[in-house]
């Protein structure tokens, strides 16, 4: 009864933030929802790994091991954000400059996005460092 109009389903959740973000012993979820003014594009598996330069089946590896998010359509077929190719290229530097398994790469990107939200929160708050950031 309450269906959104015919191009509604285009207008979705974009930039949307669950990741847990460990705080000492407890976890804390971010709920913030931002929402797209424009109908956000989604990338095919096809064109992910045309972009990345990877076999699809090891971008699917990837979505599986939770180090890239993908969405599911309809009709199951994998659907991923823009951001997609880059975090993919992310991860491959990471595996070739420090010899990384996969299941450790996930540690290393979770630290990294823990890493510029500190530092972000440091900018924020007006606080100078006589030290550039590191990265």
């Amino acid at each position: 009864m309450n269906d959104p109009p015919s191009g509604a389903a285009d207008f979705g959740r974009a930039g949307v933030g669950d990741r847990p973000v460990r705080t000492g012993a407890d976890v804390t979820v971010s709920t913030a929802v931002r929402y797209a003014l424009v109908p956000v594009s989604r990338l095919s598996l096809a064109t992910v790994a045309r972009r990345s330069g990877l076999h699809p089946d090891l971008v699917r590896r990837f979505v599986a091991l939770g180090l890239v998010d993908a969405e599911r359509d309809a009709a199951g077929r994998l659907s991923f954000d823009p951001t997609a190719p880059a975090v993919l290229a992310r991860i491959q530097r990471l595996r070739s400059g420090l010899c990384l398994n996969y299941a450790s790469i996930g540690l290393v990107l979770d630290l990294l996005d823990r890493i510029s939200l500190l530092e972000a929160a440091l900018r924020d708050r007006g606080t100078r460092r006589e030290t550039p950031p590191w990265t």
